[in-house]
């Protein structure tokens, strides 16, 4: 059902509040770019720093401008959070305003065995009706979802898919050996190695700069052009890794606010990159041609 290059958008801020001016701009961005599918509301997007209020809000926005869209793209968005009560809240909200998935992260802080994670997970897919994306990120959580209880997971029917954020591709194959969950790379330096071991696409940070580019070698792939896939993987690799100089989204905003779409506000705790980090992320947006030397 997902696949392809699913952008994990960021929230655009000014002044502290949801710029949506500037969310719009980064919508027709992607429509025109070729993106397959929008995530609001995930780690890129600061779901921890956004209100239920403007989860919905961001989701009425973004569902406006897909309205008059030559092509379907589906919009997902981030509704889990560390608790089974505050992600069953975030999920109906989800679902009142129309949208077409979700993306659950393992319930952070609390690092649940997984025991805790199967009922957790298979409390919220029973009070919706929506597709779930699991999310491990262990990086983020301090736990990693093993691959068999992704495999367990994946017998409820509406849950279909897992973003793989863990920096495994061994993990991948593991989950790719017990069950057909679609898998969607969560780290986007390792998106080809995990299309090539069975993922289906990319839920994808660098994709907020160049959609197109992600998108393209996703559909490479999956048209059997390992050779361009790999030229565009390897294009990609230098300006991915300065999107994650420091914690993300810092750099990626960083680099939209360079491009011209966003402010770059961030809400604390995050903060702006630091100058050397800065001057890192701009170098390789002119070594892209995304922006001219002059711009900085």
């Amino acid at each position: 059902m997902f696949q392809g290059s699913i952008v994990a958008l960021v929230t655009p801020f000014k002044n502290n509040e949801i710029d949506l001016t500037a969310l719009k701009k980064l919508i027709q961005f992607h429509v025109q770019n070729n993106t397959n599918g929008i995530l609001i509301a995930g780690c890129t997007g600061e779901a921890a720093n956004i209100s239920d209020d403007e989860l919905r809000i961001i989701i009425q926005t973004v569902k406006s401008e897909l309205r008059d869209c030559a092509r379907p793209i589906p919009l997902l968005a981030g509704t889990g959070t560390n608790t089974t009560s505050g992600t069953l809240k975030r999920t109906r909200i989800a679902e009142e305003e129309g949208v077409d998935g979700i993306l659950l992260i393992t319930p952070y802080y609390n690092k649940p065995t997984p025991e805790g994670q199967v009922e957790h997970f298979s409390r919220i897919a029973e009070q919706t009706e929506l597709p779930i994306i699991l999310y491990n990120v262990p990086g983020r959580t301090g736990i990693n979802m093993l691959p068999d209880t992704i495999a367990t997971l994946s017998k409820i029917s509406n849950i279909v898919a897992v973003k793989e954020a863990g920096g495994s591709v061994d993990q991948v194959s593991a989950i790719r050996t017990l069950c057909d969950i679609t898998i969607l790379s969560g780290d986007d330096t390792l998106t080809l190695p995990m299309l090539s071991v069975g993922a289906s696409g990319v839920i994808s940070v660098t994709a907020n700069i160049v959609p197109a580019t992600v998108s393209r070698m996703c559909s490479a792939w999956h048209l059997g052009n390992t050779t361009e896939a790999m030229k565009l993987h390897l294009n990609l690799f230098h300006l991915t890794k300065m999107l994650f100089i420091e914690t993300n989204p810092m750099p990626v905003k960083a680099a939209l606010q360079m491009m011209g779409y966003i402010t770059g506000d961030l809400r604390l705790p995050l903060v702006s990159v630091k100058p050397s980090s800065r001057d890192s992320i701009r170098k390789a947006l002119i070594a892209a041609n995304l922006i001219e030397e002059r711009h900085e």
